[in-house]
């Protein structure tokens, strides 16, 4: 079966010539000290596609003393592994790459699109070498992370790639030589990932490239099939409310045709859903109104702002006496809330988009909200992911988070990023005097 590919693995490239190991070394060295500049490589016998990977290597601030960094928690690398596409056809690279590689020498990785490694996999004897340079499952291999390496700058450039030996920027990965070829959504392009086979000088031959672009082209193929036999999941045609960050909160249902039709709620109407959704055992008009004001509001009120709720959304989602949802709702507070619960992190700070209702000073919606902050900064601090932390101190309840900033600064891997928490360091300390 034939199926859509990206420029980057249709076309048959052919194999550049390694450039020779001492110049390069002696290149490496000095651009990283910075004795030369990026100009100067171009009268290096360089490849162009290894000096430009090194510019953008040595400007975002890569050590070029680490390899891979930030491994997963197990629990976060089971999720990973078990949602991510690629799972169904890893039968098929084991079958065609790690089969073969068990006695060879060599390790076969597949990573993410973003540089994770989910599976790392081939000789006994090359594991435990790989795992001297954290090329293990759960670390990230992106380029930006890593520097140039052959599954990360593969991934940065959407393109098939072979990296020999000096040519890595880092230098504990120099040892070894790798070839990579991403991997593609049959159906739309989507970039899924990459399979790599690392190792020896042996895998940055013409040979090991055209078997590891065959064994992409089979798993895209295997994938186009399952596509071809999964069955259609009927459509969620479920109401869902949106009350995190600070747009305004919608109210949104999906027809049959998977069209979604959204509604924009006042303030009080999207409070008054966020407390019923947290409250499935209903609540009374006058506990209701306490919980939206601390003394201005009746029962009488309460009835008035119902019935003007149930023409918004639909009389069929909200029952009374007690006030209570019919039926549960999806909403992106709920699922940062389960996210949470599970433990899963990363989901909940994917599902964050800010603060709860921020203008609302209904005072059960304030206590939600300091909760589910709270809750979540914790959660963050607790995996000791510099990735997550970094995602967080970008919120902006997060700008302000001395502690977290502080915690950045002193285990940021590279001078760059613990210069700019510096920075925010000082500029936190002068606006509180």
């Amino acid at each position: 079966m034939s199926t859509s590919r990206s420029k980057g693995s249709r076309a048959l490239r052919q194999v550049e010539a390694p450039s020779p190991d001492s110049s390069v070394r002696a290149a490496h060295e000095r651009f990283v000290a910075g004795e030369i500049d990026a100009s100067y490589l171009d009268s290096v016998p360089l490849r162009k596609v290894v000096a430009e990977s090194w510019q953008r290597s040595l400007a975002i601030g890569v050590d070029p003393d680490r390899g891979g960094l930030e491994q997963a928690t197990p629990r976060t690398l089971d999720d990973l592994r078990a949602s991510h596409p690629l799972a169904p056809a890893l039968p098929v690279i084991r079958r065609l790459l790690v089969q073969d590689a068990l006695d060879a020498g060599v390790v076969v990785a597949v990573t993410a699109a973003d540089g994770t490694l989910l599976w790392v996999e081939g000789d006994t004897v090359a594991l435990r070498k790989a795992e001297a340079m954290n090329f293990v499952a759960g670390t990230d291999w992106s380029e930006r992370r890593a520097g140039t390496n052959a599954p990360g700058t593969a991934l940065a450039l959407d393109r098939e790639l072979q990296i020999h030996g000096t040519e890595h920027f880092s230098r504990i990965v120099q040892p070894w030589s790798c070839t990579a070829v991403p991997v593609h959504d049959p159906s739309t392009g989507v970039m899924l990932g990459a399979i790599d086979l690392t190792g020896g000088t042996e895998v940055a031959t013409r040979q090991t490239l055209a078997l590891v672009r065959a064994t992409a082209v089979a798993v895209e193929n295997h994938l186009a099939l399952l596509a071809l036999t999964r069955p259609i999941a009927p459509v969620a045609v479920g109401p869902r409310l949106t009350v995190l960050g600070g747009d305004r909160p919608r109210w949104t249902v999906t027809d049959r045709d998977g069209r979604p039709n959204a509604s924009t709620l006042t303030g009080r109407h999207a409070e008054i859903l966020v407390l019923l959704s947290r409250h499935p055992e209903g609540v009374s008009a006058d506990h209701l109104a306490m919980m939206l004001h601390d003394n201005d509001l009746d029962a009488v009120t309460i009835r008035a702002e119902m019935s003007r709720l149930r023409r918004v959304i639909g009389a069929d989602h909200v029952a009374s006496r007690p006030y209570r949802l019919l039926a549960p709702i999806d909403s992106d507070l709920g699922e940062v809330f389960d996210a949470l619960r599970r433990g899963d992190v990363a989901a909940a700070v994917n599902g964050y988009a800010g603060e709860l209702l921020p203008q609302s000073v209904a005072p059960a919606i304030a206590r939600l909200r300091t909760e589910l902050s709270t809750a979540l900064r914790s959660a963050v601090l607790s995996t000791g992911s510099l990735t997550l932390l970094r995602r967080w101190l970008e919120l902006p309840e997060g700008r302000d988070d001395r502690d977290g900033w502080r915690i950045l600064h002193d285990t940021a891997p590279d001078s760059v990023q613990r210069a700019n928490a510096h920075g925010h360091l000082v500029g936190l300390d002068l606006d509180i005097g």
